[in-house]
């Protein structure tokens, strides 16, 4: 743990799951308008504590409430011999945005991912119409690459 400006932040813990999951519906919903089901959505959160090779969960508190999160999953480069981390499941409580808390939780994340080694990178995607979202990861020093994401999007009931 450590504190920005009264922002905490910490490791999730598996009992976070639930938190963490209404904040990914929720997310869903306001980016792209799309309705995920909670129970499945609860199942993948746990899957994540359940195999560490899957990434992991940093959540910022403010006066002992979880107030944002984000998840950081990883793709090996080859080309680089080296990890990127990418930025997954950003949530930031809409009664704390604008108040540092997606900031602390970068920061944090720049800070781990330059000590750990391996890291070569920091990505995201984020939604083209987004530009409030896009404004922010600017300011932070981020870029947008000469990569669009394509997909093919299998439908898993499980």
């Amino acid at each position: 743990m450590n504190a920005h400006n009264g922002i905490t932040l910490r490791a999730a813990r598996r009992d976070d799951a639930e938190g963490i999951a209404r904040c990914n519906v929720a997310l869903a919903k306001e980016t792209e308008h799309f309705d995920l089901d909670f129970e499945r959505t609860l199942r993948g959160v746990r899957a994540m504590f359940d195999d560490a090779s899957k990434g992991f969960y940093l959540l910022a508190e403010t006066g002992g409430t979880v107030a944002g999160q984000l998840m950081i999953t990883y793709e090996w480069s080859d080309w680089r011999n080296g990890v990127f981390w990418w930025f997954q499941s950003v949530y930031v409580h809409p009664e704390h945005r604008r108040s540092g808390v997606f900031r602390a939780l970068y920061e944090r994340i720049v800070s781990d991912a330059r000590s750990a080694g391996n890291v070569c990178g920091l990505r995201l995607y984020v939604e083209r119409e987004n530009e409030r979202a896009r404004e922010v990861y600017r300011t932070l020093g981020m870029k947008s690459t000469v990569y669009d994401l394509m997909e093919v999007d299998f439908i898993i009931t499980r």
